[in-house]
């Protein structure tokens, strides 16, 4: 079997190094937390609490679009030159498919397009019986340093 090249820049990150990145604002406030990370793909999960469900009881589709960005976004700061680039959120869609009301949402992000301008991340989201819930479209645009004042 051919091993798959890593798509990171630091081609030694593992799951301990990616769990040294402090997640911080909204990604802390939601409890989510890293599972996996593989040579071109990043997994997370979510607890679905009563902070992140909306009226009916039910995961609120923002709590996943937030998951969505944050492993989108991240992917995207492990694939770039820190040296040179910075990494920002353009876009984001999701279509909620499955409602969840207790337990944990996975996500899995794997990226359609890892271009010089722009990234292009596939995050698909499982209840805890691995059925899908949720399917997102992230794009991170890729600005060099000197563009940003």
């Amino acid at each position: 079997m051919v091993q798959k090249s890593s798509i990171w820049f630091n081609k030694a990150i593992d799951l301990a190094g990616l769990k040294a990145i402090k997640l911080m604002g909204l990604s802390a406030s939601l409890e989510m937390e890293w599972v996996e990370i593989g040579p071109d793909f990043l997994k997370m999960k979510m607890p679905v609490t009563e902070h992140n469900i909306q009226p009916y009881g039910l995961l609120h589709g923002g709590a996943c679009c937030a998951l969505a960005e944050t492993i989108g976004s991240v992917g995207s700061f492990l694939v770039i030159d820190h040296t040179r680039f910075f990494c920002v959120g353009m876009e984001i869609n999701a279509n909620h498919i499955h409602p969840v009301r207790n337990g944990y949402v996975t996500a899995t992000a794997t990226p359609l397009h890892l271009g010089k301008s722009t990234h292009v991340w596939d995050i698909k989201m499982v209840n805890d019986e691995g059925k899908l819930i949720c399917v997102s479209r992230h794009t991170v645009a890729i600005v060099n340093h000197h563009k940003i004042k």
